[in-house]
């Protein structure tokens, strides 16, 4: 990746619904050149989607949690049909197979902290290949909005 394409990277990721001749304007360049650098991108997967920053609480999901999860045995097959599992619950926003003391972390948003209990009774503790989890309440997310190339 050049300049330019770091550019358009890093302004597409502050707003993706720009049109190219806003984009082209802003980098100083020719709208053609900045529709065939964005196609390129694309098709080498820099570019690999746009989505819709939805607010959790306009979905009635007040409370966000993660939940830290154990699950044994510790095998292929029992990590891969409990990540299928759990991210198709509609409470889960991500999914993450870790290593160290816990083997998932779980982020799930949810309208209140009965509901957090409700789904951890319901949806966890009935689950035989979890042998332990635990939960930590999010206060406050803050995440970076422009993602850039680490150099080195």
């Amino acid at each position: 990746m050049d300049e330019l394409d770091s550019a358009i990277v890093e302004h597409l990721q502050r707003d993706a619904r720009q049109t190219n001749r806003d984009l082209a304007r802003t980098l100083g360049i020719a709208p053609s050149t900045c529709l065939e650098r964005v196609r390129a991108l694309r098709e080498r997967g820099v570019i690999s989607g746009y989505h819709a920053e939805i607010s959790l609480s306009a979905l009635n999901r007040h409370v966000q949690a993660l939940l830290h999860v154990q699950v044994r045995p510790l095998s292929r097959e029992v990590i891969e049909r409990f990540k299928q599992y759990v991210t198709a619950l509609p409470e889960v926003l991500s999914v993450f197979v870790v290593a160290g003391g816990d083997d998932f972390l779980v982020h799930v948003a949810v309208p209140s902290v009965d509901a957090l209990h409700g789904f951890l009774m319901d949806k966890f503790s009935k689950r035989r290949e979890i042998v332990g989890f635990r939960s930590s309440i999010i206060y406050q997310h803050a995440r970076n909005q422009v993602i850039t190339s680490l150099h080195g």
